[in-house]
């Protein structure tokens, strides 16, 4: 996995609002964020985030499967490894972090690159998408990557983009998510604080 920078803030996922926006200001300089005056305060708006996660799990190399393999891979740098974490439980971990963010809507999940559920216009099923897994007729686990997409409710507008990788290359991340649009502050904490809860969260890298 990438080694962490040493002056890389931790989140401080106990801490009030003041200290987390003092860690969202130090590891995500180049944010836009919008200020719209509410009752008791402003409420800050963020822009197209992109968070890449590290899970604290066990990680195996995976060797090459011939000579000719292993050469490219040497040249290349790309050393794949699998990544020993339950990829049900953690679509699971997610999608209830959506939830909790106002996310409603599961308009596309993506299983090895195959389409397994494409319907954005149902409306507010999101919580029921785990039952889209438990209904296939193979083992989720052994599968490489998962992909969902979703879709929040409401005045902002935000997609969410996630891919869950079991397996990737050695200098990517097991969580890759892009939220393209507008997401409130206090929602975007929750979602990130579910994650690190239920996912012990090792690295958050922008």
């Amino acid at each position: 996995m990438t080694e962490q920078n040493p002056d890389f803030k931790q989140p401080p996922w106990v801490y009030g609002p003041k200290e987390t926006m003092e860690w969202i200001e130090a590891t995500h300089p180049s944010e836009k964020r919008d200020k719209k005056p509410q009752k008791g305060g402003d409420n800050v708006i963020l822009k197209n985030m992109h968070i890449q996660l590290d899970i604290d799990v066990e990680q195996t190399k995976i060797n090459p499967p011939n000579v000719f393999s292993r050469l490219l891979s040497k040249i290349t740098g790309n050393t794949y490894i699998e990544e020993h974490f339950d990829l049900l439980s953690t679509a699971d971990a997610v999608l209830r972090a959506l939830a909790k963010a106002k996310f409603k809507h599961t308009a596309k999940i993506l299983i090895d690159k195959k389409i397994q559920h494409d319907h954005p216009e149902i409306i507010s099923d999101l919580k029921n998408a785990i039952d889209i897994f438990k209904g296939l007729s193979f083992d989720i686990n052994q599968c490489k990557i998962l992909e969902i997409t979703a879709l929040s409710d409401g005045a902002h507008r935000c997609t969410a983009k996630i891919k869950i990788k079991r397996i990737h290359k050695k200098k990517e991340h097991a969580i890759e998510i892009l939220m393209k649009g507008r997401i409130k502050e206090e929602s975007y904490h929750v979602f990130l604080n579910y994650l690190n809860e239920k996912l012990k969260v090792k690295n958050i890298l922008k």
